[in-house]
């Protein structure tokens, strides 16, 4: 007996579509369908995405620390993936839209979810109306987040690859679970510290979907010979962050987001200086 077969060809389960199809079909290459996906660049994906959830799910239970790490922690997976993928040369059309998805859980939805619950929803014991404000707060950041990642997603290629326009997801939820964090490590109470998280987190969503650029880093190539002692950076920058976790990440992204407007209005200035010399 024959084993059976397809009698249409042309019929794919879901879990057999081939992200490459459409990236063969863009440059005008005929051939062979192969199904499936790569497999390493996508399981890192993954487990920035299971940091993402995991913060969400210690949020609701209380456990904030572990919650603000987890967010942290998913800011390593997410810059792991795409350098592996490269490395690799694994890089396709799923992992860029899957690695999307993952950013939108662990840098949109996470941070303001940690952030609700360990600050903003006791609002609601000063009356129904700052209930809703506080969780008004949290969805602007997340709305903002998915706003970011859209338009990165379709200016790909368009704009100067030196600077991102808006504050990087990453970046921003690096200063949310950072304040978290701090917060947590100081034995402050989130309620206490409303007013301040509440400008932290509604602030960074408006950085995200501003016009500001950020330098990226993406000039720097770490492919290449570096001098010798361009290796002590990485153990100093070690050493740093061991010192105090919560104080030197938060400190860093919190520049990192201030660096923006600060290089805007020094660019006004000169060019402000230009027309009127």
């Amino acid at each position: 007996m024959h084993a059976p077969t397809n009698s249409d060809p042309d019929v794919e389960t879901e879990v057999g579509i081939d992200e490459q199809v459409n990236e063969a079909a863009e440059v005008g290459v005929e051939g062979p369908r192969r199904r499936g996906i790569y497999l390493l660049p996508n399981l890192i994906t993954t487990a920035g995405l299971f940091a993402g959830f995991y913060a969400i799910v210690a949020a609701i239970v209380g456990h904030f620390e572990p919650a603000a790490v987890a967010v942290f922690v998913a800011m390593i997976f997410d810059g792991l993936d795409g350098r592996i993928a490269r490395l690799t040369h694994t890089e396709s059309a799923f992992g860029k839209e899957y690695d999307s998805l993952s950013d939108m859980v662990s840098f949109g939805l996470a941070p303001a979810l940690v952030m609700y619950e360990w600050s903003f929803k006791d609002m609601i014991n000063f009356g129904w109306a700052w209930g809703k404000i506080g969780w008004l707060g949290a969805f602007i950041y997340a709305i903002a987040a998915a706003l970011r990642l859209a338009r990165f997603n379709v200016r790909t290629g368009v704009v100067d690859k030196r600077y991102f326009q808006g504050l990087p997801s990453p970046a921003a939820a690096g200063i949310v679970a950072g304040a978290v964090w701090l917060g947590t490590e100081l034995a402050i109470p989130g309620p206490a510290l409303v007013i301040p998280a509440y400008v932290i987190t509604v602030g960074a969503g408006a950085l995200m979907v501003s016009s500001i650029g950020y330098y990226s880093f993406k000039d720097l190539h770490l492919y290449g010979r570096v001098p010798f002692t361009m290796l002590l950076i990485v153990p100093i920058a070690i050493i740093v962050i061991s010192l105090s976790p919560p104080w030197v990440l938060f400190v860093t992204f919190f520049l990192y987001a201030c660096s923006g407007p600060l290089m805007a209005l020094w660019r006004l200035r000169r060019r402000f200086a230009q027309r009127h010399a």
